[in-house]
């Protein structure tokens, strides 16, 4: 057992033994929201985009418009105003990172909306709310 361990810190593995309580949440806040958007007919591009100043959860596209989705977990039960969830701060770094996004795959002239998902996993099965349109991001 304890050179499976020490094999695993050897190797630097990213496992789920050595993620945090908060990135475990995360992540399942992350494939649970993933799946809600898949059943709505969403397509999902691309998940955990990052480039340096920001990073998006989920790149779904939905007919002709590209979404860019910021999850939020809570395992504390409490939902309100998106705009709460997701600063301006993180609203301005949500839109750099799209922005690169978009250069980086030669995206130009497409419609685009910011959404917020948000997961309760104090209940069974977990409660996801959509915020669609959650914010704006300036050009």
């Amino acid at each position: 057992y304890h050179q499976f361990i020490a094999a695993l810190f050897a190797q630097n593995h990213c496992s789920i033994f050595m993620m945090t309580f908060k990135q475990r949440i995360g992540k399942q806040g992350e494939d649970i929201a993933a799946a809600f958007l898949r059943k709505k007919g969403l397509v999902i591009v691309e998940r955990n985009f990052r480039c340096h100043g920001g990073e998006i959860d989920i790149i779904a596209r939905e007919e002709r418009v590209l979404i860019f989705v910021e999850v939020k977990t809570t395992a504390a039960g409490s939902f309100g105003d998106p705009q709460l969830w997701v600063d301006e701060r993180k609203q301005r770094r949500i839109g750099h990172a799209a922005d690169v996004y978009c250069y980086q795959n030669g995206i130009e002239d497409t419609d685009c909306r910011f959404d917020v998902v948000v997961v309760n996993l104090m209940r069974y099965p977990p409660d996801i709310r959509h915020f669609i349109d959650a914010f704006w991001v300036e050009e």
